[in-house]
């Protein structure tokens, strides 16, 4: 833990990525203040990406973003390549870095009077004005002062988590004892419950704990990242409502949220919690009483989630897992989703516009389709007492007729390819193998 708190204390400095190839691309970011530089895509190309742009799907041909064995097996890479490649971005940078004049990183970092904004014809790009990122405030910084040398104690040591979570459920880490807890909670205790879900995980691994060992309950308004990367075995409830990013990175735990029970609001009339909530969510559980913002459930993988509405982009480039919505959706709905499967209550008949159809099918419920709603709705009234779920319930034959099944074209092929494998005797893993090499061909 000393050794994090070090680390996070130190890690002050400004880091630039997107599209960086080239040395010049690395001059021109430090040049305009930047300290660390991120490469992604290049390095990638490096170890032998045909950029497909099929990630997503388990299908890459050259074995780079699969799983499948047999696709795994053309990996031709090495760790050689990228540090060749990494090597040769250096000699660029410290060519361009001569012709300057510059000798040492330090002495770049932010001297945008060495950066000249290039003419262009086009009648757009000649129309955006660069002053306001090239300026260079008079007299307010030495060169030294351009960059990092002055730590910084973010006191983390201070955290909720270290302070109080930690010690408390160190009996259900240790022992295998249950723990019940209720807390207050604002807005400046963000990332409530990673640093305990991080511990869960270095004792338990992916494993985590048995479901429900840890069962906290919160009042108030709750931080950023609120059960981010929550392990399996926590159940973590806000009455009040929540920021941003809640349950990103969910990892097996169950956040419930639902609003205090001294509110007179109506939960599926008003925002409960932030945006890009359930954000690279794996597995695990979410049961919301009220509506999210943007971006709901973006690159979704395995998580179960029902909520009572959301905002613009929901499900965005969902890979798994299973979301119930039980009120209005906001535009843009599914795009990129290839993967999963949404229920939509869709009351007044809008949803459709608000689709993204490329990658999606919208479908009327089938009799399986209709008991994993009658589930959720189930789950989500004995955990949150909504009164939306319940009046679908109380009246669920009628109201079952007003869902739509959103599910990926290409997902509902492997699925039927899988079922179709079954049928001929094949094992679960033989049949997904089976599916797997159809796709790829």
């Amino acid at each position: 833990q000393s050794l994090l708190l070090n680390n996070l204390r130190n890690r002050v400095v400004l880091e630039a990525d997107g599209k960086m190839l080239t040395g010049r691309d690395v001059l021109v970011s430090c040049l305009l203040g930047a300290e660390e530089f991120g490469f992604s895509t290049a390095p990638l190309i490096a170890i032998g990406c045909a950029m497909l742009r099929v990630c997503h799907m388990d299908t890459c041909s050259v074995g780079v973003a699969t799983q499948n064995p047999e696709l795994r097996k053309r990996f031709k890479g090495k760790p050689e390549h990228v540090e060749n490649f990494m090597k040769f971005v250096a000699m660029d940078l410290r060519e361009q870095m001569a012709r300057l004049g510059f000798r040492t990183i330090e002495e770049m970092v932010g001297r945008v009077e060495k950066l000249v904004p290039r003419k262009v014809d086009n009648y757009k790009a000649k129309t955006v004005d660069l002053s306001s990122i090239l300026y260079q405030p008079k007299g307010s910084v030495s060169d030294k002062e351009r960059y990092f040398n002055t730590p910084q104690n973010h006191n983390i040591e201070k955290s909720f988590d270290y302070n109080t979570l930690l010690k408390l459920c160190e009996p259900a880490i240790y022992e295998g004892k249950k723990v019940n807890a209720k807390f207050s909670i604002t807005n400046i205790n963000r990332v409530c419950g990673t640093v305990l879900s991080s511990d869960i995980a270095k004792i338990k691994g992916d494993k985590g704990l048995e479901e429900d060992s840890i069962n906290l309950t919160f009042e108030g308004s709750a931080g950023q990242s609120f059960g981010a990367f929550l392990s399996n075995g926590v159940t973590m409830k806000v009455l009040g409502d929540c920021n941003d990013y809640v349950g990103k990175g969910l990892s097996g735990g169950k956040i419930i949220v639902t609003p205090s029970e001294k509110s007179s609001l109506v939960p599926e009339e008003n925002v409960i919690v932030g945006n890009v909530c359930l954000f690279g969510a794996i597995k695990g559980d979410a049961y919301i009483n009220g509506i999210a913002g943007e971006r709901f459930c973006v690159r979704n993988s395995g998580a179960t989630a029902v909520v009572e509405g959301i905002g613009e982009h929901g499900l965005e480039y969902m890979t798994g897992g299973k979301v119930l919505i039980i009120g209005k959706t906001g535009r843009n709905f599914g795009a990129g989703m290839s993967g999963g499967i949404a229920y939509v209550y869709d009351e007044d008949g809008s949803f459709k516009d608000k689709c993204n159809m490329e990658l999606i099918l919208l479908e009327n419920l089938d009799t399986e389709d209709n008991e994993q709603v009658k589930l959720l709705l189930e789950n989500h009234i004995k955990y949150t007492n909504s009164k939306k779920a319940e009046s679908l319930l109380n009246n669920f034959n009628t109201e079952i007729n007003k869902f739509i099944k959103v599910i990926p074209k290409a997902y509902k092929e492997v699925i039927e390819q899988i079922n179709l494998a079954k049928a001929e005797g094949l094992s679960d893993d033989e049949a997904m193998m089976k599916a797997f090499k159809s796709a790829v061909k």
